[in-house]
């Protein structure tokens, strides 16, 4: 026979919760020149986190490779490597620690507009994205240099561990209701799914994007080509985004906005890299 909980057991299990919260906000990188502080909950260990992404790139991979999609154009995969290996040179200005990570990238042969950054290095980039956005080296580092700031930046790990929080404080709340624990869990679901995770998740995308904008400009790659990857999606997708709010990613007209304006940080690293001053 199943026993209520006790009210002290509740405020014990919410207690946990926020103190994991208190004791596990940090920020994982540096704030380089745009400037990132954001601090951030990392409570699950970045080893399991790195693991568990190392193997599914390699099961992806494996995959990709026994059906003939995997890097079998020998041109795309030179560029993409060329452009990836230039960005991942310039990633210890965030965190020291990416110059010992495994790094691997690989192209994937998919219609698929898309491009990935596992936990721990692990790169795809999925020809779709390149051959129907007809990216230029520019606007490809800035992809790149995007997906590579989310594994800077442990996002993934910042996003299982808001998880593991939420659904700590979500079940307390039920156990606290038993006669109305279904409703109570849904409710709580779905205020941490709109309140929590969506508006985090869209943080993360802007600190990718500014972030991998100054990781174009160290490495060589004009930053002000970067807003033109999204005026190129926008026109992609016909102009159907869906609303914000709603969203785990910024819409493209937000995402122009802050590149913009995180450009002038960064212009100076460009020039310095490419050795000239440019025209303003």
């Amino acid at each position: 026979m199943k026993t209520k909980p006790t009210r002290r057991f509740v405020q014990s299990l919410l207690s946990l919760a926020f103190a994991s919260v208190l004791t596990a906000c940090a920020t994982s990188t540096a704030p380089g020149a745009v400037g990132i502080q954001r601090q951030q909950l990392l409570i699950v260990p970045a080893e399991t986190v790195n693991a568990e992404a190392a193997q599914g790139f390699k099961q992806l991979s494996s995959t990709a490779s026994s059906k003939g999609k995997l890097n079998n154009d020998p041109a795309l995969t030179r560029r993409v490597r060329d452009i990836g290996n230039r960005l991942i040179r310039e990633a210890p200005v965030f965190r020291p620690d990416a110059a010992q990570w495994a790094w691997e990238i690989n192209v994937f042969d998919s219609d698929e507009v898309n491009a990935f950054c596992a936990p721990g290095g692990k790169i795809g980039v999925f020809t779709g994205l390149v051959r129907k956005l007809q990216l230029t080296d520019d606007e490809l580092a800035a992809v790149m240099g995007h997906e590579i700031a989310h594994a800077l930046r442990e996002h993934s790990r910042e996003q299982v561990s808001q998880q593991t929080v939420s659904g700590a404080v979500v079940e307390g709340l039920a156990a606290a209701s038993p006669n109305n624990a279904g409703i109570v869990g849904t409710l709580g679901n779905a205020g941490a799914q709109l309140f929590l995770h969506l508006p985090f998740s869209r943080d993360m995308e802007l600190e990718a994007d500014v972030m991998g904008l100054e990781l174009m400009a160290r490495a060589g790659y004009d930053p002000r080509q970067a807003p033109q990857v999204w005026k190129k999606m926008q026109r992609l997708s016909g102009g159907q985004e869906p609303v914000q709010f709603f969203s785990t990613h910024p819409n493209s007209a937000n995402r122009i906005a802050a590149l913009e304006a995180n450009v002038p940080k960064v212009l100076p690293l460009y020039e310095a890299r490419v050795g000239r001053p440019l025209s303003r």
